[in-house]
């Protein structure tokens, strides 16, 4: 009984871990970089600091985080739309799109010679949502200690809205 049939599925394993390392490679530059923004505008909230304006940091950071995620799926369906494993773009990003959230419904699939990349797809998406959610707990233990200071903060009352 054989493992692999032929050097096919070492090679597309190979390929797709070298992409996965590539892709979180990026996802933690991009995570760098929306990170020292963020930083930036928190450095200028205190407990007197309106609440619409924290909220549109908070909004700044998730779509900063959303683009990123997106970014990274496109660049997984390129190369397997422009190697023609799904012969069009939309349909081999929405592909890329229920590997990396794990979703797999199905609708789309690869052809065998390529179907070992799907996981791997799905474990680079495992990796950046766990990161990015670690961002996002940093981020909201900051808010909460805003919170818990402006609640001891009696003259905070105009600062609520």
């Amino acid at each position: 009984m054989e493992i692999f049939a032929g050097p096919r599925p070492i090679l597309e394993l190979a390929n797709g871990t070298l992409f996965l390392v590539i892709i979180i490679f990026l996802h933690g530059t991009g995570l760098r970089i929306i990170s020292k923004r963020y930083t930036k505008l928190w450095a200028g909230v205190t407990s007197k600091t309106a609440i619409w304006k924290i909220n549109v940091i908070l909004a700044i950071v998730i779509s900063g985080l959303t683009a990123l995620h997106l970014v990274e799926t496109l660049l997984w369906a390129l190369p397997i739309y422009l190697l023609g494993a799904i012969p069009a773009l939309r349909d081999a990003y929405f592909f890329v799109l229920e590997s990396y959230t794990t979703l797999g419904a199905g609708n789309v699939t690869l052809p065998d010679d390529w179907r070992l990349i799907g996981p791997v797809i799905a474990m680079s998406g495992l990796f950046t949502f766990g990161w990015t959610g670690s961002v996002l707990v940093g981020i909201m233990t900051e808010f909460g200690r805003l919170d818990h200071e402006r609640a001891r903060d009696p003259d905070n009352a105009q600062h609520k809205g």
